[in-house]
């Protein structure tokens, strides 16, 4: 279903967004290795992000697909 694939999708970007704000906390507090580890969990989700965009942008674009075909064969 495309509205749960547009949360999932959702819900990585904010991780990612987290993720990230943590890196540059510990960037600015010059913690070397923490921000290691938070840019690496930023990197994973936005890669996990970007992955869910792509299908929850599939799931729409065949759920429009679907409700044209549907439409035509009503009329």
């Amino acid at each position: 279903m495309p509205q749960n694939a547009h949360h999932d999708a959702a819900k990585h970007h904010e991780d990612a967004a987290k993720a990230h704000r943590t890196a540059a906390e510990y960037h600015d507090k010059g913690n070397q290795s923490e921000l290691q580890k938070h840019s690496q969990i930023a990197h994973d989700q936005s890669g996990k992000a970007h992955e869910a965009s792509k299908r929850a942008h599939e799931q729409s674009q065949a759920g429009k697909q679907h409700n044209t075909q549907t439409s035509r064969q009503g009329s």
